[in-house]
């Protein structure tokens, strides 16, 4: 059991934050065998292959996400990989120029990523850094770009319901139904771990507070320096982030963007390719083409290329009209 001792100060610099980056290594992590449960299967069965299909060499980033194995040490993730967000909503690419810009001296872990990863990245880091940042953004256009709309959606309903909370009640109200492994009792955070005890001071740096897609059932916690305290937690409905099915085009919906608009957003529950959504709505490949086409002239979808394919996604503004209108 880890207590994190609170101050006055640090109640008042308690804050959350979105990191695109974490959920980039946490991501990595399932894909790597740390969906014991299967909550990710859905995902990761359309992942996968695109990953195999895009023959992308990963493993400047694979190499420092360790996936618990075989000791207790084997689940720690290197600092560096993914600091702490300094804004609510950082980009990707803000929070990549701060992995490229990380002083040599904090290129150390305790993780067990192969020491030739480390020693390469010891040797040169600017180009190193330079590299895994690339990786990443490779990543993270075949994995979680199209995906990205809707996990933005759970994270940030999840912050705005602890918002709410800590209004309601401050922070015993905030953290008393945030995980089972986390709880609030006389002026403290007691966090349950497997192999640390003891106490840690947030000695007026606050706690940062990071709802995650993918880090469910655990929670993840980043109590020592150089990097703010962080507590990173599955969010509210997590469960559900992937089991959601196309639902009957609103007949609300219809009448502002047309039947058939409606029809191709309410099946973009999931990316999806003009020829999916073909066989899927009924509609010929060119007269789909033509409506998605509009739709992303009008921010309601989105195009990632993978590979040879083009796969079109919700925006957070269909999101929000697909929702608004089932409501």
């Amino acid at each position: 059991m880890i207590e994190v001792e609170f101050g006055m100060e640090d109640v008042a610099r308690t804050r959350f934050a979105l990191s695109p980056l974490w959920e980039v290594v946490a991501s990595v992590r399932v894909l790597k065998g740390a969906d014991e449960q299967g909550l990710h299967r859905a995902w990761v069965e359309q992942v996968r292959p695109r990953i195999a299909a895009a023959d992308i060499d990963l493993a400047p980033l694979f190499d420092l996400v360790p996936v618990p194995t075989r000791s207790p040490w084997s689940g720690r993730i290197p600092g560096f990989v993914c600091p702490a967000p300094a804004t609510p909503l950082p980009s990707l690419a803000v929070e990549l120029e701060a992995v490229k810009a990380t002083p040599p001296v904090l290129l150390e872990t305790t993780a067990e990523v192969p020491p030739a990863r480390l020693a390469a990245l010891r040797a040169d880091p600017e180009a190193e850094l330079g590299r895994l940042a690339e990786v990443i953004e490779a990543y993270w256009e075949l994995a979680l770009a199209p995906y990205w709309p809707r996990i933005l959606t759970l994270l940030e309903s999840d912050i705005r319901y602890r918002a709410g909370r800590l209004v309601e009640g401050g922070a015993q109200h905030l953290f008393a139904d945030l995980d089972p492994q986390v709880c609030w009792a006389g002026g403290s955070l007691h966090l349950e771990h497997h192999t640390v005890r003891g106490v840690r001071r947030l000695d007026g740096r606050g706690l940062l507070l990071v709802p995650s897609a993918f880090v469910w059932p655990r929670v993840f916690s980043v109590l020592n320096e150089p990097w703010q305290p962080s507590l990173r937690y599955p969010p509210r409905g997590v469960g559900a982030l992937w089991h959601s099915r196309p639902a009957p085009a609103s007949t609300a919906l219809a009448g502002v963007v047309g039947r058939s608009r409606a029809a191709l957003l309410a099946e973009l529950t999931a990316p999806a390719s003009t020829t999916d959504l073909a066989r899927r709505t009924g509609l010929t490949p060119g007269g789909v083409s033509q409506h998605l086409t509009a739709l992303r002239t009008a921010g309601l979808v989105s195009a990632h290329r993978v590979g040879r394919q083009v796969l079109y996604a919700r925006t957070r503004a269909g999101e929000t009209l697909v929702t608004a209108a089932g409501s």
